[in-house]
């Protein structure tokens, strides 16, 4: 079977930061491999064109520019954020949840969903990066198709639901956020 849209494929790969002699960013080895449906933007529109009409077995090795993955660090996505907006009425420690480093999932602009790395706290406002984490980077991927399989007629259907969310929300602006 060949990597084609409604297929899942199962992958194992290197992410480096340039190129092969870069950064090791991520490795997703075979035994936790990553699983993808061809075709529904599952993963970035370069990475699934190199793996296009590729069998089990192949083994792959390509770089991807920032303009083409995430896109340029953008300063405008690193904002001050009040910490009262952090008051939780349930029993969670607001001490425990702005610890930088953590990764919050937050609402931004219309209701939109996003996530926010927490960079500073102070007494009081915190500093939350909602640029992408790969932001700013060219990314190159080694690695090797392990599996190809038919999609089930439940993933196309959820594929499908989050295909119609995704073109109803927009695109995403962070220009109005405080700085």
């Amino acid at each position: 079977m060949k990597a084609i849209k409604d297929s899942v494929v199962k992958i194992a790969y290197n992410l480096y930061d340039e190129n092969a002699e870069g950064t090791l960013l991520q490795e997703v080895k075979s035994d936790d491999a990553f699983e993808f449906l061809f075709g529904y933007k599952d993963v970035l529109p370069h990475f699934e064109e190199a793996l296009k009409d590729q069998e089990k077995g192949f083994t792959f090795e390509f770089g991807i520019n920032k303009d083409e993955a995430y896109g340029d660090f953008q300063p405008q996505a690193v904002i001050k954020i009040p910490k009262e907006v952090f008051n939780i009425e349930d029993k969670v420690d607001q001490e425990e949840i702005l610890k930088v480093g953590n990764v919050l999932p937050m609402v931004g602009p219309d209701e939109m969903p996003m996530e926010g790395e927490v960079k500073e706290v102070h007494a009081d406002h915190v500093v939350m990066d909602f640029n992408h984490p790969l932001a700013g980077k060219n990314l190159f991927f080694t690695g090797e198709i392990l599996d190809i399989r038919e999609a089930t007629e439940e993933e196309l259907a959820e594929a499908k639901q989050a295909e119609a969310n995704m073109n109803d929300l927009g695109g995403l602006d962070l220009s109005d956020l405080p700085q």
